[in-house]
Protein backbone atom coordinates (compact mmCIF):
# COMPACT_ATOMS: atom_id res chain seq x y z
CA UNK A 1 0.00 0.00 0.00
CA UNK A 2 1.26 3.37 -0.92
CA UNK A 3 1.71 6.09 2.43
CA UNK A 4 1.64 9.76 2.51
CA UNK A 5 5.32 10.46 1.10
CA UNK A 6 4.35 8.02 -1.65
CA UNK A 7 2.21 10.50 -2.95
CA UNK A 8 4.28 13.29 -1.93
CA UNK A 9 6.79 12.08 -4.11
CA UNK A 10 4.25 11.49 -7.08
CA UNK A 11 4.01 15.63 -6.93
CA UNK A 12 7.18 16.11 -6.98
CA UNK A 13 7.32 13.95 -9.68
CA UNK A 14 4.77 15.70 -11.89
CA UNK A 15 2.50 12.13 -11.33
CA UNK A 16 -1.01 12.99 -11.26
CA UNK A 17 -2.84 11.09 -8.75
CA UNK A 18 -6.51 9.56 -8.63
CA UNK A 19 -8.63 10.00 -6.68
CA UNK A 20 -12.62 8.52 -6.40
CA UNK A 21 -15.08 7.83 -3.59
CA UNK A 22 -16.60 5.02 -2.57
CA UNK A 23 -18.93 3.87 -0.20
CA UNK A 24 -19.38 -0.19 -0.16
CA UNK A 25 -17.29 -3.10 -0.91
CA UNK A 26 -18.23 -3.91 -4.42
CA UNK A 27 -17.48 -0.39 -5.89
CA UNK A 28 -14.31 -0.30 -3.86
CA UNK A 29 -13.25 -3.45 -5.12
CA UNK A 30 -14.04 -2.12 -8.66
CA UNK A 31 -12.08 1.13 -7.96
CA UNK A 32 -8.91 -0.56 -6.83
CA UNK A 33 -8.66 -3.00 -10.54
CA UNK A 34 -8.79 -0.41 -12.14
CA UNK A 35 -6.07 1.36 -10.69
CA UNK A 36 -7.54 3.92 -8.40
CA UNK A 37 -4.40 5.76 -6.54
CA UNK A 38 -6.86 6.61 -3.16
CA UNK A 39 -10.27 5.90 -2.52
CA UNK A 40 -11.99 8.97 -0.47
CA UNK A 41 -14.62 7.85 1.95
CA UNK A 42 -16.45 11.18 1.72
CA UNK A 43 -19.40 12.91 3.63
CA UNK A 44 -21.04 12.33 0.41
CA UNK A 45 -21.91 9.51 1.37
CA UNK A 46 -25.13 10.96 3.12
CA UNK A 47 -26.82 12.06 0.08
CA UNK A 48 -25.75 9.40 -2.86
CA UNK A 49 -26.28 6.61 -0.73
CA UNK A 50 -27.85 7.05 2.68
CA UNK A 51 -30.78 9.63 1.22
CA UNK A 52 -29.78 12.74 3.77
CA UNK A 53 -30.14 16.17 2.49
CA UNK A 54 -27.46 16.87 3.35
CA UNK A 55 -24.11 16.19 4.49
CA UNK A 56 -24.75 17.62 7.77
CA UNK A 57 -26.69 14.78 8.83
CA UNK A 58 -24.10 12.24 8.41
CA UNK A 59 -22.50 10.41 12.03
CA UNK A 60 -19.61 9.50 13.12
CA UNK A 61 -21.14 5.66 13.00
CA UNK A 62 -22.03 6.56 9.34
CA UNK A 63 -18.56 7.25 8.61
CA UNK A 64 -17.44 4.20 10.26
CA UNK A 65 -19.66 1.63 9.05
CA UNK A 66 -18.93 3.16 5.17
CA UNK A 67 -15.32 3.15 5.86
CA UNK A 68 -15.05 -0.60 7.25
CA UNK A 69 -17.03 -1.81 4.43
CA UNK A 70 -14.92 0.14 1.61
CA UNK A 71 -11.74 -1.44 3.53
CA UNK A 72 -13.03 -4.80 3.27
CA UNK A 73 -13.56 -4.47 -0.52
CA UNK A 74 -9.71 -2.38 -1.10
CA UNK A 75 -7.33 -3.98 1.33
CA UNK A 76 -4.70 -2.69 -0.42
CA UNK A 77 -5.96 0.98 -1.67
CA UNK A 78 -4.92 4.44 0.53
CA UNK A 79 -8.06 5.41 2.20
CA UNK A 80 -8.99 8.89 3.55
CA UNK A 81 -11.87 8.87 5.65
CA UNK A 82 -14.09 12.44 6.29
CA UNK A 83 -14.83 13.82 9.83
CA UNK A 84 -18.53 14.81 9.85
CA UNK A 85 -19.78 17.85 10.43
CA UNK A 86 -19.62 18.88 14.13
CA UNK A 87 -16.89 16.39 15.44
CA UNK A 88 -14.03 18.23 15.53
CA UNK A 89 -14.69 21.16 16.69
CA UNK A 90 -11.73 20.91 18.99
CA UNK A 91 -8.91 19.36 18.97
CA UNK A 92 -9.92 16.72 21.98
CA UNK A 93 -13.19 15.64 19.60
CA UNK A 94 -10.61 15.27 16.66
CA UNK A 95 -8.41 13.36 17.92
CA UNK A 96 -10.78 10.89 19.53
CA UNK A 97 -13.03 10.99 16.51
CA UNK A 98 -9.96 10.23 14.11
CA UNK A 99 -9.39 7.17 16.43
CA UNK A 100 -12.57 5.70 15.70
CA UNK A 101 -11.86 6.53 11.44
CA UNK A 102 -8.55 4.88 11.92
CA UNK A 103 -9.68 1.99 13.57
CA UNK A 104 -12.66 1.53 10.72
CA UNK A 105 -10.08 1.03 8.26
CA UNK A 106 -8.87 4.88 7.33
CA UNK A 107 -5.68 5.72 6.62
CA UNK A 108 -5.62 9.62 6.42
CA UNK A 109 -8.62 12.08 8.21
CA UNK A 110 -10.05 14.85 6.30
CA UNK A 111 -11.93 17.85 7.46
CA UNK A 112 -13.04 21.19 6.44
CA UNK A 113 -11.83 24.37 6.98
CA UNK A 114 -8.73 26.48 7.65
CA UNK A 115 -7.80 24.91 11.03
CA UNK A 116 -3.82 24.47 11.48
CA UNK A 117 -4.18 24.18 15.39
CA UNK A 118 -6.37 20.60 14.06
CA UNK A 119 -3.48 19.83 11.71
CA UNK A 120 -0.97 20.16 14.68
CA UNK A 121 -3.07 18.29 16.85
CA UNK A 122 -3.65 15.06 14.66
CA UNK A 123 -0.09 15.15 12.92
CA UNK A 124 1.48 15.13 16.54
CA UNK A 125 -0.92 12.25 17.07
CA UNK A 126 0.31 10.46 14.45
CA UNK A 127 -2.56 10.71 11.75
CA UNK A 128 -2.33 11.44 8.01
CA UNK A 129 -3.74 14.52 7.21
CA UNK A 130 -6.37 15.65 4.13
CA UNK A 131 -7.39 19.49 4.61
CA UNK A 132 -10.69 21.01 2.59
CA UNK A 133 -10.95 24.18 1.34
CA UNK A 134 -13.23 26.20 -1.50
CA UNK A 135 -16.36 25.04 -1.06
CA UNK A 136 -17.03 23.35 2.01
CA UNK A 137 -20.42 21.32 2.09
CA UNK A 138 -20.69 20.88 5.91
CA UNK A 139 -20.27 24.63 6.60
CA UNK A 140 -21.74 25.99 3.34
CA UNK A 141 -25.40 25.76 3.08
CA UNK A 142 -25.33 26.73 -0.40
CA UNK A 143 -23.08 25.06 -2.65
CA UNK A 144 -21.65 27.52 -5.31
CA UNK A 145 -17.70 28.54 -6.58
CA UNK A 146 -15.46 30.11 -4.42
CA UNK A 147 -12.66 32.49 -4.75
CA UNK A 148 -13.90 34.32 -7.64
CA UNK A 149 -12.53 37.65 -6.51
CA UNK A 150 -9.16 38.28 -5.84
CA UNK A 151 -9.86 39.32 -2.13
CA UNK A 152 -11.49 35.62 -1.45
CA UNK A 153 -8.69 33.97 -4.02
CA UNK A 154 -5.98 35.24 -1.73
CA UNK A 155 -7.89 34.42 2.00
CA UNK A 156 -7.90 30.88 0.58
CA UNK A 157 -3.90 30.89 -0.91
CA UNK A 158 -3.33 32.18 2.38
CA UNK A 159 -5.67 29.77 4.22
CA UNK A 160 -3.78 26.75 2.25
CA UNK A 161 -0.16 28.07 2.85
CA UNK A 162 -1.07 27.98 7.01
CA UNK A 163 -2.43 24.65 6.94
CA UNK A 164 0.49 23.55 4.18
CA UNK A 165 3.15 25.14 6.99
CA UNK A 166 1.06 22.85 10.16
CA UNK A 167 2.16 19.46 8.23
CA UNK A 168 -0.92 18.85 6.35
CA UNK A 169 -0.26 15.71 3.91
CA UNK A 170 -2.89 16.20 1.27
CA UNK A 171 -5.58 19.49 0.73
CA UNK A 172 -8.55 18.79 -1.26
CA UNK A 173 -9.82 22.62 -3.68
CA UNK A 174 -12.88 22.19 -4.26
CA UNK A 175 -14.97 24.61 -6.73
CA UNK A 176 -11.91 27.02 -6.92
CA UNK A 177 -10.80 28.89 -9.86
CA UNK A 178 -8.46 27.43 -12.16
CA UNK A 179 -5.68 30.10 -11.52
CA UNK A 180 -6.17 29.60 -7.99
CA UNK A 181 -5.65 25.81 -7.97
CA UNK A 182 -2.51 25.85 -10.51
CA UNK A 183 -1.11 28.61 -7.87
CA UNK A 184 -1.70 26.70 -4.44
CA UNK A 185 -0.50 23.27 -6.35
CA UNK A 186 2.74 25.49 -7.05
CA UNK A 187 3.41 27.41 -3.87
CA UNK A 188 2.55 24.51 -0.96
CA UNK A 189 4.67 20.94 -0.91
CA UNK A 190 0.98 19.04 -0.27
CA UNK A 191 -0.24 17.61 -3.08
CA UNK A 192 -3.43 19.37 -4.16
CA UNK A 193 -6.56 17.20 -4.83
CA UNK A 194 -9.17 19.37 -7.28
CA UNK A 195 -12.78 18.85 -7.63
CA UNK A 196 -13.88 21.65 -10.30
CA UNK A 197 -11.06 23.37 -9.80
CA UNK A 198 -9.04 22.72 -13.07
CA UNK A 199 -6.38 20.67 -14.67
CA UNK A 200 -3.44 21.84 -12.80
CA UNK A 201 -4.13 20.31 -9.40
CA UNK A 202 -1.36 17.04 -8.06
CA UNK A 203 -4.47 14.98 -8.56
CA UNK A 204 -8.63 14.90 -9.17
CA UNK A 205 -11.33 13.28 -7.30
CA UNK A 206 -15.15 12.84 -8.80
CA UNK A 207 -17.39 11.30 -6.60
CA UNK A 208 -18.26 7.76 -8.15
CA UNK A 209 -21.85 8.19 -8.27
CA UNK A 210 -21.88 11.23 -10.68
CA UNK A 211 -19.32 9.67 -12.90
CA UNK A 212 -20.81 6.65 -13.44
CA UNK A 213 -24.34 8.54 -14.23
CA UNK A 214 -25.96 7.12 -11.16
CA UNK A 215 -26.68 10.73 -10.29
CA UNK A 216 -29.40 12.57 -12.04
CA UNK A 217 -28.03 15.93 -11.77
CA UNK A 218 -25.40 17.24 -14.23
CA UNK A 219 -22.89 19.39 -12.62
CA UNK A 220 -20.64 21.36 -14.31
CA UNK A 221 -17.30 19.71 -12.84
CA UNK A 222 -18.03 16.30 -13.80
CA UNK A 223 -17.58 14.09 -16.52
CA UNK A 224 -20.17 11.70 -16.89
CA UNK A 225 -17.90 8.34 -17.98
CA UNK A 226 -20.68 5.86 -17.80
CA UNK A 227 -24.81 5.39 -17.54
CA UNK A 228 -25.35 3.38 -14.58
CA UNK A 229 -28.36 4.42 -13.70
CA UNK A 230 -29.86 4.23 -16.95
CA UNK A 231 -28.41 0.60 -17.10
CA UNK A 232 -29.90 -0.52 -13.46
CA UNK A 233 -33.35 1.30 -14.36
CA UNK A 234 -33.69 -0.86 -17.27
CA UNK A 235 -32.49 -4.28 -15.84
CA UNK A 236 -34.99 -3.55 -13.15
CA UNK A 237 -38.05 -2.32 -15.56
CA UNK A 238 -37.45 -5.34 -17.62
CA UNK A 239 -37.45 -7.61 -14.84
CA UNK A 240 -40.46 -5.95 -13.48
CA UNK A 241 -42.20 -7.11 -16.86
CA UNK A 242 -41.11 -10.63 -16.98
CA UNK A 243 -42.63 -11.39 -13.33
CA UNK A 244 -45.64 -9.68 -14.18
CA UNK A 245 -45.95 -11.93 -17.37
CA UNK A 246 -44.92 -14.92 -16.16
CA UNK A 247 -41.77 -15.13 -18.08
CA UNK A 248 -39.53 -15.48 -14.97
CA UNK A 249 -38.39 -17.45 -13.90
CA UNK A 250 -37.62 -20.03 -16.54
CA UNK A 251 -37.50 -23.42 -16.01
CA UNK A 252 -33.73 -23.27 -15.76
CA UNK A 253 -33.73 -21.17 -12.95
CA UNK A 254 -34.80 -23.37 -10.69
CA UNK A 255 -33.98 -27.16 -9.77
CA UNK A 256 -36.17 -30.42 -8.98
CA UNK A 257 -36.38 -32.87 -5.59
CA UNK A 258 -35.39 -35.95 -6.44
CA UNK A 259 -37.94 -38.57 -8.22
CA UNK A 260 -37.48 -40.91 -5.01
CA UNK A 261 -37.40 -38.13 -2.97
CA UNK A 262 -40.43 -36.36 -4.06
CA UNK A 263 -42.33 -39.76 -3.68
CA UNK A 264 -41.46 -39.98 -0.46
CA UNK A 265 -42.45 -36.48 -0.08
CA UNK A 266 -46.03 -36.83 -1.32
CA UNK A 267 -46.06 -40.34 0.50
CA UNK A 268 -45.48 -38.83 3.43
CA UNK A 269 -42.90 -40.82 4.91
CA UNK A 270 -41.45 -40.44 8.19
CA UNK A 271 -38.04 -39.82 8.31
Amino acid sequence: MKSASDFADMKRRGEKIVVLTAYDAPTARLEAAAGVDIILVGDSVGVNVLGYGHEREVTLADMAHHIAAVRRGAPDIYIIGDLPYATYDTSEQALANAKVLTGAGADCIKFEGAQPELVRALKTAGFDVCCHIGLESQHQLEKRRQGKTAEAARKLLEDAAALDAAGQDFIVLELVPSELAERISRDIAAPTIGIGAGADNDGQVLVVNDLAGITEREFKHNHRYGAIGKALGDAVAAYVRDVRAGAFPREEHGFHMAEDEYAAFLRGDAP
